[in-house]
């Protein structure tokens, strides 16, 4: 394990992420690249737990409709089974067939039921049929009103609607190298005062004890007066920078997480929205650079973000900075053409 050495002196730790020191008490990176909290919670129910709302309208729009489509059928083919227990003779309208035809049919009535549509042909009779069409008719209207203000839910959320780079990089910039990592709106909204903040993450030893440190890293630009680019936020890698001293190797000995945090204001929404994600050691790129991702249109008239280069980089010098870099570089070019 690295120790607290590698770290440049100058470089100041912050105590208030949130995250505890106690490196030995966590597993794996401290945030996922969705920007949730690597956590799994455990100690009491899951029911109590799980905010079934919070789940509900944070999920994956596929998930989302899987799940309201498998609630629906459950629900019906419990009815369409008591009432088939209850006995399709009490259920005028119900034809006559196999028992498959007629669990069917109980099937779509319970449906028509469910969904208050009633087209009539088939109706309940009897006291026990009638009191479970009254009951799932009742679950029915509950149910869709759920169903409603979760449409309602997912669709007005303030979200910041950020996509981010899969790599961090480390690039020429000015006369040394920076930590370069690149952002975008993918969507038509609109986002102004845009804040981003970086923290460096280690596991360090200390008097032989393993803690995780923190320290902020400062950035050319950490604020934007509007967001309708991409925006490459880039931390010059200095004289009081912490990752002055450390090379790849290092990084992964360090167990290093670039931690992102981004805030910025909604017009649309009228709120302010947010965004995370973080970068672990071996999704830290050097000697790469990022490539345009906007052009000018044909006709100079419009400005061209194409979201698909979001992740486009190519090979960059850094040789100035990092010397054994470009050794590794021409060994790795030569291993290549002796097996060639």
């Amino acid at each position: 394990m690295a120790t607290l050495h590698k770290i440049n002196s100058r470089a100041r730790s912050q105590d208030n992420t949130g995250f505890g020191t106690n490196t030995s008490l966590y597993g794996g990176r401290l945030v996922q690249k969705d920007g949730q909290p690597n956590v799994e919670k455990k100690g009491i129910p899951l029911l109590d737990r799980i905010s079934w709302y919070h789940y509900m309208i944070s999920i994956r729009r596929s998930h989302f409709f899987l799940i309201l489509l498998f609630t629906y059928i459950t629900l019906n083919l419990l009815f369409a089974g008591v009432y088939y227990l209850i006995g399709t003779e009490h259920l005028v309208g119900i034809r006559a067939g196999t028992e498959w035809e007629k669990f069917s049919e109980v099937f779509f009535f319970s449906t028509q039921t469910f969904t208050t549509v009633g087209y009539g042909r088939i109706s309940p009779v009897g006291f026990w049929a009638s009191a479970v069409a009254t009951f799932e008719a009742f679950l029915g209207l509950l149910n869709f009103a759920i169903a409603t203000g979760l449409f309602y839910g997912r669709f007005s959320r303030p979200q910041a609607f950020l996509k981010f780079s899969e790599n961090a990089l480390i690039a020429p910039y000015r006369d040394g190298v920076g930590l370069m990592l690149r952002l975008v709106p993918y969507k038509n909204n609109y986002l102004t005062d845009a804040e981003v903040r970086l923290t460096l993450a280690v596991t360090t030893d200390v008097n032989g004890t393993q803690a995780n440190k923190f320290y902020p890293l400062e950035l050319e630009l950490d604020k934007v007066v509007a967001l309708a680019l991409s925006w490459t936020v880039v931390h010059p890698i200095g004289e009081s920078s912490p990752l002055t001293q450390l090379r790849q190797k290092d990084l992964a000995d360090l167990k290093a997480e670039i931690l992102v945090f981004v805030k910025a204001f909604d017009e649309s929404f009228s709120n302010v929205v947010q965004a995370r994600t973080s970068y672990t050691a071996s999704e830290i790129l050097y000697g790469e650079k990022f490539s345009p991702m906007f052009h000018r249109s044909d006709d100079e008239l419009r400005t061209i973000l194409e979201l698909d280069k979001l992740n486009d980089h190519r090979p960059a010098d850094i040789s100035n900075v990092y010397p054994e870099f470009a050794r590794e570089v021409r060994q790795e070019a030569s291993a290549t053409s002796a097996l060639q």
